[in-house]
């Protein structure tokens, strides 16, 4: 045999051996972690050379699973299988919650090795790139200068459309319904033209009309950009699209329906800095404020908050959620639907259609072990009963119910079928709140009350309960309005503020609570005994500092 021969047959003799030795070396850690495995009473799976499906290992993004350390190797039938390398990491409890939400199977907890990882993560390489297709229209900022240029008001933008182009009649709009801070744009087909509609303030204004022969155009565009079916006229259709603005982004939800004239469209903008909202700034004042933030700093009970669609309850309780976030605690939301997306919180959307209700979802929600939680609504006993239990168990739950004002909410719990021994200590605190058109301030003048107007409100104001801490000087009333200018388009109002009643609970209510016989006309006796101060007294109080006009407290409130 020649030297070349030998060296070859050496060089392949040592490659067996160390491949020899890392098998060893491979088992003895395999074994070691199954040992570890077995310590904590934790299945162990060996992952190397095991077949693994796409379906999968897609069930966790590859970012997740590479964080955290984390595989699926099985999903099948009604059960979900993943290994984990450090199966005692905390963040895996909130990823089985995911999962088992998302997919509706039980998933099963397994030990891996750091090796068996390894060769699992490698398998993502195979998975097909799906290119995610984004739904949006982009209006850049200079777009909306260039419109804010030429639409000075509501007969600017009459004109304007008129002579544009279906894609830019829909930016137009869109464009002067951001600048004017409209909350919904309403597209409606009528028999002769196609009515534009802004929603300001919680009240609807004409702004703009169209001739008729551009509606079915500037339906298809709207329907293209919100993934409807555009040959789709005869049914309802929701969809959304997303505009891109310079440092700010605003979801549009968009709905359909068919009508007699053709199809009715309306966008909903949902902004995302209206989030951002502080407790401070809402316009809860005083005592009010101040016992507020006793009860959402205790660490169990409920905080309700009651009004009707479109009172701004959603606002106020993402408004305590925003000043409790801590990275000590755990916030769990349970909506209908999740509307703005707010970082350090945990998010959970129901979904009728898959059987996941505010009662179902609250039972898994109390699983994840969170220090604080919000239920969009209570509407049944159901509900009510699982969310009275989490306050009375170490929670604190907020939510909201409908009725008119603080004093029917507890009426309103007992007719679900609440007990009254579970409810009077689960209690904390009750809001009730509208919203109410602001004055602009640019035109504001003084307002001269009619005598029948000055007598009502003088005795309101004369009934604001002593111990509130507020008294109104009933000599010196003096009141504004405005009569409308550029500024705010000629309405007379720019922006909203709530006004509010915040019934504190005490031994009082408790007991009358627990005695089962309680009428909304004792609470407002006990709450007024208390010192609380009705939503008509807190809206003339801000009347009196010039924030809003009397009218428009009892437009709202009365």
């Amino acid at each position: 045999m020649s030297s070349p021969e030998i060296g070859q047959n050496q060089e392949e003799s040592e490659e067996k051996l160390k491949a020899k030795l890392g098998e060893i070396k491979l088992k003895a850690k395999e074994e070691e972690v199954k040992k570890q495995a077995a310590s904590l009473g934790l299945p162990y799976v060996n992952l190397i050379g095991l077949p693994i499906s796409t379906e999968a290992i897609g069930i966790i993004p590859e970012t997740q699973a590479r964080q955290l350390g984390v595989i699926c190797f099985f999903n099948a039938g009604l059960e979900v299988k993943i290994g984990a390398i450090n199966p005692a990491r905390p963040e895996l409890k909130e990823l089985f919650f995911q999962i088992e939400e998302r997919t509706h199977r039980k998933a099963s907890l397994y030990m891996i090795s750091a090796e068996s990882f390894t060769r699992a993560v490698a398998l993502y390489a195979a998975l097909p790139k799906i290119k995610p297709i984004v739904k949006g229209v982009e209006i850049a900022e200079a777009e909306i200068k260039k419109y804010e240029a030429t639409i000075g008001n509501f007969k600017d933008l009459d004109a304007n459309i008129q002579k544009a182009t279906t894609t830019d009649i829909l930016n137009m709009a869109v464009a002067a319904a951001l600048k004017a801070l409209a909350s919904d744009l309403h597209i409606e087909a009528e028999e002769a033209k196609v009515k534009f509609r802004f929603r300001l303030d919680g009240v609807l204004y004409d702004v703009a009309a169209l001739d008729k022969e551009k509606r079915n155009e500037l339906i298809s565009r709207i329907k293209l950009i919100s993934g409807l079916k555009i040959n789709v006229a005869d049914k309802p259709q929701d969809g959304r699209f997303t505009i891109f603005l310079t440092g700010d982004r605003v979801e549009v939800r968009v709905s359909t329906i068919p009508t007699a004239f053709g199809e009715s469209v309306v966008m909903r903008f949902l902004r995302s800095a209206t989030q951002g909202v502080r407790l401070e700034d809402l316009g809860i004042r005083g005592k009010a404020f101040e016992e507020l933030l006793r009860q959402i700093e205790r660490p169990n009970g409920m905080v309700i908050t009651t009004g009707p669609t479109g009172s701004g309850k959603t606002t106020t309780m993402y408004a305590v959620i925003s000043r409790l976030i801590s990275p000590e605690i755990k916030i769990v939301t349970l909506e209908d639907p999740v509307e703005y997306r707010i970082s350090g919180v945990a998010q959970s959307q129901v979904d009728i259609s898959h059987d996941y209700t505010f009662a179902k979802g609250l039972r898994s929600i109390l699983r994840q072990d969170p220090n604080v939680i919000l239920v969009g609504e209570i509407r049944d006993l159901e509900t009510a009963d699982i969310a009275i239990q989490a306050a009375l168990t170490g929670h604190l739950v907020l939510s909201t119910i409908h009725t008119n004002d603080a004093a029917g909410a507890i009426p309103r719990f007992l007719a679900l079928g609440v007990k009254p021994f579970l409810l009077a200590p689960a209690l904390n605190t009750i809001i009730a709140q509208r919203l109410v058109r602001k004055i602009c301030q640019d035109c504001k003048i003084a307002d001269a009350l009619d005598e029948t107007t000055l007598t009502r409100v003088k005795e309101i104001l004369k009934n604001i309960p002593g111990k509130s801490g507020v008294k109104a000087d009933l000599q010196n009333l003096k009141f504004w309005k405005s009569p409308g200018c550029d500024a705010c388009n000629k309405l007379g109002y720019k922006g909203r503020i709530g006004i509010y009643e915040v019934l504190i609970m005490n031994k009082d209510i408790e007991k009358e609570i627990l005695s089962g016989a309680i009428s909304e006309y004792r609470m407002r006796e006990l709450a007024s005994d208390a010192g609380m101060i009705t939503m008509t007294q807190d809206g003339l109080l801000k009347a009196l500092d010039g924030i809003t006009d009397v009218a428009e407290i009892f437009r709202v409130a009365e």
